[in-house]
């Protein structure tokens, strides 16, 4: 591929800019990076439909975790605009009920006192435990801080009413990159490993020693992901 082309950047819950700071720095000589902001709304829809609304006609799309959800809603408003797509570290699936209660009580806790952010307590969640007392621990806690309590409520509220994406997997036929950590927690490789078998010639890559997080924990493998997945013909 040569012509260059614009590339649309989803970022997961309590996650800024930040997340995929050095893959749109570092591929723009191929691409034009869009960071999205999915702080704004309570429903993937409503989030969905201010990115497509903000972006160019035709793009490629790059989703983590929650941003993944919104990548899935976009494709069911408007397939015809999304190039190829890069689903990283997310879930077809709804939430198990265990997993929608768990975030039932932390948006009920919050209501009732003060945003915590990312605590030291959660970051093994989202880091591979290698990381847990390096700088990026503290980088992660900071992005939190900066999406702040109203905007987790609002993203929470989005995720827990999202829908099953698994029927729309099968009709996906744009080149698609699938990857996930090897330790990542809270969507297992297993979800990963779902949906590649559910897309048509989609690319699995398992990231090594890799939490929730690959973007930041893995920047470099990250980009050359998505560098071979842009070029793809």
């Amino acid at each position: 591929m040569t012509d260059r082309q614009a590339l649309v950047f989803l970022p997961g819950l309590l996650c800024d800019a930040r997340l995929w700071r050095d893959q749109a720095r570092d591929l723009a000589d191929l691409a034009d990076p869009i960071i999205a902001d999915l702080t704004l709304d309570d429903s993937v829809a409503a989030m969905a439909a201010r990115v497509l609304a903000a972006a160019p006609e035709r793009f490629a799309l790059a989703g983590l975790s929650m941003g993944g959800y919104v990548a899935f809603e976009i494709l069911r408003q408007a397939p015809e605009r999304v190039e190829r797509l890069a689903l990283l570290a997310t879930s077809a699936a709804p939430d198990t009920t265990a997993r929608a209660e768990n975030r039932r009580r932390a948006m009920a806790a919050l209501e009732v006192g003060r945003f915590l952010g990312v605590t030291q307590r959660m970051l093994p969640q989202l880091l591979h435990a290698s990381r847990l007392d390096e700088p990026l621990g503290a980088e992660v806690k900071a992005m939190a801080a900066r999406v702040g309590g109203p905007a987790f409520l609002r993203q929470q509220r989005a995720i827990l009413g999202r829908p099953d994406s698994c029927p729309l997997l099968p009709s996906i036929t744009v080149p698609t990159l699938v990857a996930v950590g090897d330790s990542d927690q809270l969507t297992p490789p297993a979800e990963s490993q779902a949906i590649h078998a559910a897309i048509p010639g989609s690319r699995l890559h398992v990231f090594t020693a890799c939490g929730h997080l690959p973007a930041m924990e893995r920047p470099e493998e990250t980009t050359a992901l998505l560098r071979a997945w842009l070029t793809k013909a």
